[in-house]
C-alpha cells in the first residue's frame, strides 16, 4: 500500500521533529518516517541537552548562523510546547593567559554570531557565579544566554504538536529505497519501507547517521558520515543544579562540560572520538576522561554518584564540522538537514524555522492554515505538581496515588497517560523518556516489572512481547515456573 504526502521527512530526532512543528502550519499532508519504533532513538538520545549560546562556531559556517537563534528562540518553544527548559547561563574556565587569549577569541565569535551579553569575568565573579567552579580558574567566559533541556523531551513535545496539527507519524519504516519520478509539477518521490511506501512531492533528509544513505538513495549528493562517538556520565540528582561549566574547546569538540540537568541531575559530557559507525559501547577510558576533566573543572564533584554511563554518535559530514541544510543541488525537491551534530539539539528550532525559508526560496507554496495550534499541554508530572493538583488527580482516578517508580514518583496513570498520548510510548524505554519511570538512582531495579505489566495490558499483548527499546529487545522469554 502507498500513502501520499506533500511532504515526508525522514528521521524523527530532535531536527526532523522541530522541521515537522514548524511545517505542520501549513495546509500540507506531511508524514514523518522513522527507522526506529519511536521518538528520539539516535543522536537525539545520546545527548547531554545543552543549549549552546553560539559562541564556539566559527563565523561564517551555517552553524555561526542559527546557533545563536535557535538558543534564543528556545524561551517561545518551551512556552508554547510545555518542555522544561532552563536558561541558567553559562562559564568556560581559563587557568592561564593562554586560555585567556581563547576565552577572548569565543566572545568575538560570539559577538560576530550574535550572542548577547558576553564578557571577560574574574575569580570573584567565578565564585558568585558558580560557587563550585574551580579555585584554580583564573579567568572565564560568562554566557548568560546559555540553557539546557531534556532532548528527547523537546523532540517528543514537537512532533507530539504537529501530530494535533495534522501531521502523520510512521514507526518502524526504514527506508529501503527511493524512486524519483516525473518532472517539474509531476516530479515525485517514493520511499519503500517495510511499513509501506510513501509517495511525496518534496522530501526532507532528516535522517541523522544516516543521512548520507538517504541522500545516496535518491541520486544526490554523495557524502560520508563519520560516527564521532561520545560517552556520557549521569550523577544522581544534587540538592542544587550546577551551571554549565565548560573547559576551553578543542578543535573538534568543546570538551568535556559539566552541567546541570531539568531535572536536578548532573552531566558530564562528551568525549569525542571516532570509531565504527553504530558503536554505542561505554569505554573505561572515556569515563575516566569525563570524570577526571568535570573533577578539573568542579572539585568537590562527587563522581561515586553515577548512576548511569552512555554512548552514541554525533552525525558528522566527513571533511566538514558544519551543519548542511538547503535544497539539493542534484534532486529538486530534496531537501538536506544533515551533518546536524553539536550544537544540533541548541540548534533545533532555527534549523526548522531555515527549512522553512529554503523551502519558500525553492518555490513550495506554504499557506498558514486557520485552524492551526502552536500550544501542547504538557502532560502532569506527578513529582512536580501541587499537592493540590495531586490530590485533584487521585480524587478523579485512583490510579495516580499508585506510585510505580519510587526514585522518581510515577505514579500508574501517568505511565498510562504516556503510553496513549499521541504518538505514545510503546517500549520501556519510551515510557521512561515520557515520564522518567525508571530513570532514578535505581535505574528500574524497582519498577521496571509494573511498567512491562501496564505496557502489556495497554497495547493488549503478552509481556513477552514488551520491548525495552527499538525492534528484537524483549526483556521476558517466558513464565520462570510451570503452573501445576
Amino acid at each position: 500500500m502507498t500513502e501520499t504526502f506533500d511532504i515526508a521527512i525522514v528521521g524523527a530526532g530532535i531536527t526532523g521533529c522541530a522541521i515537522a512543528r514548524q511545517l505542520a502550519r501549513f495546509d500540507l499532508s506531511i508524514c514523518v518516517v522513522e527507522a526506529a519504533n519511536d521518538i528520539a532513538l539516535g543522536a537525539s538520545k545520546a545527548n547531554g541537552g545543552l543549549v549552546h549560546a553560539g559562541y564556539d562556531p566559527a563565523p561564517g559556517t551555517v552553524k555561526a548562523q542559527i546557533n545563536a537563534r535557535g538558543c534564543e528562540l528556545y524561551g517561545t518553544w518551551a512556552q508554547e510546547l510545555g518542555f522544561l527548559f532552563r536558561r541558567t547561563g553559562s562559564m568556560v574556565l581559563g587557568f592561564n593567559d593562554e586560555d585567556r587569549a581563547h576565552l577572548e577569541k569565543l566572545r568575538r565569535n560570539g559577538l560576530a554570531n550574535g550572542v548577547p551579553e558576553l564578557s571577560i569575568v574574574g575569580p570573584d565573579r567565578i565564585r558568585e557565579l558558580e560557587p563550585r567552579a574551580s579555585a584554580d580558574a583564573t579567568c572565564a567566559l560568562w554566557c548568560p544566554s546559555t540553557g539546557f533541556v531534556d532532548p528527547f523531551e523537546v523532540a517528543i513535545a514537537a512532533l507530539e504538536n504537529a501530530v494535533a496539527n495534522g501531521v502523520t507519524f510512521m514507526r518502524s519504516a526504514s527506508v529501503e529505497a527511493i524512486e524519483v519520478a516525473g518532472s517539474g509539477d509531476d516530479a515525485h518521490f517514493t520511499l519503500a519501507t517495510p511499513a509501506g511506501n510513501v509517495r511525496c512531492r518534496y522530501l526532507i533528509n532528516a535522517a541523522g547517521n544516516v543521512a548520507a544513505d538517504i541522500s545516496h538513495m535518491a541520486g544526490a549528493e554523495e557524502f560520508q558520515m563519520v560516527w564521532r562517538q561520545g560517552n556520557i556520565v549521569v550523577l544522581d540528582k544534587e540538592p542544587r543544579t550546577l551551571m554549565p561549566l565548560y573547559p576551553v574547546p578543542t578543535p573538534v569538540s568543546k570538551g568535556v562540560i559539566v552541567t546541570g540537568s531539568v531535572h536536578g541531575n548532573t552531566v558530564i559530557t562528551a568525549t569525542a572520538a571516532v570509531r565504527e559507525p553504530g558503536d554505542t559501547q561505554t569505554y573505561t577510558s572515556d569515563v575516566s576522561a569525563l570524570l577526571t576533566g568535570a573533577r578539573k573543572l568542579v572539585p568537590d564533584l562527587d563522581t561515586r554518584r553515577v548512576v548511569r554511563a552512555f554512548a552514541g554518535g554525533r552525525p558528522v559530514i566527513q571533511e566538514t564540522n558544519d551543519f548542511f541544510i538547503g535544497q539539493s543541488a542534484v534532486v529538486p525537491g530534496l531537501f538536506q538537514a544533515a551533518g546536524i551534530q553539536s550544537p544540533g539539539v541548541a540548534s533545533a528550532p532555527a534549523i526548522a524555522e531555515r527549512m522553512e525559508l529554503v523551502m519558500r526560496e525553492a518555490g513550495v507554496e506554504l499557506h498558514e492554515r486557520t485552524d492551526w495550534n502552536p500550544i501542547r499541554r504538557a502532560p502532569d508530572d506527578f513529582d512536580r505538581i501541587s499537592l493540590a493538583r495531586k490530590e485533584e488527580l487521585i480524587e478523579s482516578d485512583p490510579a495516580w496515588g499508585q506510585i510505580v517508580c519510587r526514585c522518581e514518583t510515577v505514579p500508574e496513570a501517568e505511565i498510562v497517560a504516556a503510553i496513549r498520548r499521541q504518538p505514545g510510548a510503546v517500549s520501556v524505554e519510551g515510557v521512561k523518556r515520557r515520564c522518567r519511570a525508571g530513570m532514578g538512582r535505581c535505574q528500574s531495579g524497582f519498577c521496571q516489572s509494573r511498567v512491562v505489566t501496564i505496557l502489556a495490558r495497554e497495547l493488549g499483548c503478552d509481556p513477552s512481547e514488551v520491548l525495552l527499546e527499538d525492534t528484537g529487545s524483549w526483556l521476558v522469554e517466558g513464565p520462570l515456573k510451570g503452573v501445576r
